[in-house]
Protein backbone atom coordinates (compact mmCIF):
# COMPACT_ATOMS: atom_id res chain seq x y z
CA UNK A 1 0.00 0.00 0.00
CA UNK A 2 1.17 3.49 -0.78
CA UNK A 3 0.60 5.61 2.32
CA UNK A 4 2.16 9.06 2.62
CA UNK A 5 2.37 11.80 5.21
CA UNK A 6 -0.86 13.86 5.59
CA UNK A 7 -3.02 11.04 4.19
CA UNK A 8 -6.25 10.36 6.08
CA UNK A 9 -7.03 6.72 6.78
CA UNK A 10 -10.56 5.42 7.28
CA UNK A 11 -10.26 2.36 9.52
CA UNK A 12 -12.41 -0.79 9.80
CA UNK A 13 -12.38 -0.55 13.60
CA UNK A 14 -12.92 2.66 15.48
CA UNK A 15 -10.59 4.28 17.99
CA UNK A 16 -11.82 4.09 21.62
CA UNK A 17 -13.05 7.71 21.32
CA UNK A 18 -15.41 6.64 18.50
CA UNK A 19 -13.62 8.19 15.49
CA UNK A 20 -12.67 6.03 12.51
CA UNK A 21 -10.39 8.56 10.79
CA UNK A 22 -6.63 8.84 11.43
CA UNK A 23 -4.05 11.29 10.06
CA UNK A 24 -0.59 9.99 9.06
CA UNK A 25 2.22 12.02 10.67
CA UNK A 26 5.14 9.67 9.90
CA UNK A 27 5.41 6.82 7.39
CA UNK A 28 7.87 3.92 7.18
CA UNK A 29 8.05 0.53 8.87
CA UNK A 30 6.19 2.14 11.77
CA UNK A 31 3.54 4.81 11.38
CA UNK A 32 2.87 7.74 13.68
CA UNK A 33 -0.85 8.46 13.58
CA UNK A 34 -3.16 11.10 15.08
CA UNK A 35 -6.80 10.39 15.82
CA UNK A 36 -8.97 13.11 14.26
CA UNK A 37 -11.56 12.70 17.03
CA UNK A 38 -9.57 13.11 20.25
CA UNK A 39 -6.13 14.19 18.94
CA UNK A 40 -4.20 11.34 20.55
CA UNK A 41 -0.96 10.37 18.77
CA UNK A 42 0.36 6.81 18.68
CA UNK A 43 2.68 4.49 16.76
CA UNK A 44 1.60 1.35 14.88
CA UNK A 45 3.65 -1.15 12.84
CA UNK A 46 2.96 -1.24 9.07
CA UNK A 47 1.87 -4.89 9.03
CA UNK A 48 -0.81 -4.32 11.68
CA UNK A 49 -1.97 -1.00 10.20
CA UNK A 50 -2.49 -2.38 6.67
CA UNK A 51 -4.92 -5.00 8.00
CA UNK A 52 -7.21 -2.36 9.56
CA UNK A 53 -7.35 0.17 6.69
CA UNK A 54 -10.68 0.46 4.88
CA UNK A 55 -9.93 3.50 2.68
CA UNK A 56 -7.07 5.96 2.05
CA UNK A 57 -7.82 9.62 1.33
CA UNK A 58 -4.63 11.23 -0.02
CA UNK A 59 -3.99 14.95 -0.46
CA UNK A 60 -2.16 16.68 -3.33
CA UNK A 61 0.36 19.44 -2.84
CA UNK A 62 -2.49 21.79 -3.80
CA UNK A 63 -4.59 20.49 -0.91
CA UNK A 64 -7.04 18.57 -3.09
CA UNK A 65 -8.27 15.25 -1.71
CA UNK A 66 -8.24 12.02 -3.73
CA UNK A 67 -9.79 8.72 -2.74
Amino acid sequence: MKIQINDKLIMKKQHPCGAKELLVLRAGMDFRLRCTGCGREFMMPRIKLEKYIKQIISQDQDGEQHV
